[in-house]
């Protein structure tokens, strides 16, 4: 019964996020149906089942869902992370709060890496978060190697106007995140999000200014001040936008790595460390 909870509980998370992986790429919006269903599921699966047979985890139960829980609220707060996203690893925090190690011992699950770090075994949605990110970076690694065979091959400049005497660590996020697109193009595709606005100086000039964390209800007033621009000739067509991948592509995948896989980021130290 045992195993059969936790395989219950490993299937409902994988389905949910699968859906919502779905919904997030198609439409870059996932119904709060999804995780109202999800998380009352999640939580009395896990509750019996820690209850029956694990009563002395309760405590760490309560731990584990509420670190996740602030993880996932100050991500969202500092704008890393949307919504969903949120709302997904809070979830996650419901079902998976622990590594599955029944489900793997009982043969009903095969896993790659048996061997788990401290972290994935006590808080297992960090360990699918940390993976998540490290995914995210490996397009960003995409991205700047993208913006560096531009600038090669045309031989243009990446940032222009005011936008050359930005910090370097928000030029460094905005090659990361974002390469070069027409105005036209970013307004007719929803899911692109410019990196850059325009803004008008006390002399009456306008001023090209990076952006690095884009946000929905900004995503229109930039677009029309930028074409705005671009109509007078004061810019050029083409800026720096972001194809805002969705995030909860990249925390189902963490989510699947770490049950076969387990925690990258430990299995690379114990590489390194031999």
């Amino acid at each position: 019964m045992q195993y059969l909870l936790e395989a219950a509980r490993t299937v409902l998370s994988l389905s949910f996020l699968f859906y919502a992986s779905w919904s997030d790429y198609k439409t870059r919006e996932v119904s709060n149906a999804v995780w109202i269903v999800f998380a009352p599921l999640a939580f009395v699966l896990t509750f019996v089942q820690v209850c029956l047979y694990e009563p002395s985890w309760l405590a760490f139960y309560g731990v584990s869902f509420g670190l996740t829980g602030a993880v996932s609220i100050v991500l969202f707060y500092a704008g890393g992370f949307g919504g969903a996203d949120a709302k997904a690893l809070m979830c996650l925090g419901l079902a998976l709060p622990f590594y599955p190690s029944s489900l793997l011992s009982s043969g009903l699950f095969v896993a790659i890496v048996g061997e788990s770090s401290p972290i994935t075994r006590l808080l297992f949605p960090v360990t699918v978060f940390s993976n998540a990110v490290l995914f995210a970076a490996a397009t960003a690694v995409y991205i700047l190697f993208r913006n560096v065979s531009w600038r090669l091959r045309t031989g243009e400049k990446l940032f222009e106007g005011g936008q050359e005497k930005e910090a370097l660590g928000k030029k460094v996020l905005v090659l990361l995140t974002g390469y070069r697109m027409s105005i036209s193009k970013v307004k007719e595709k929803w899911h692109l999000y410019p990196l850059e606005d325009v803004e008008e100086t006390q002399t009456g000039e306008l001023r090209r200014k990076l952006v690095v964390v884009p946000r929905d209800e900004t995503r229109g007033a930039m677009l029309e001040r930028l074409d705005k621009a671009f109509k007078k000739g004061a810019i050029q067509d083409m800026i720096m936008a972001t194809p805002g991948l969705p995030m909860l592509i990249f925390v189902t995948a963490g989510l699947v790595m770490a049950l076969l896989v387990g925690d990258i980021v430990w299995i690379c130290v114990r590489l390194l460390l031999g």
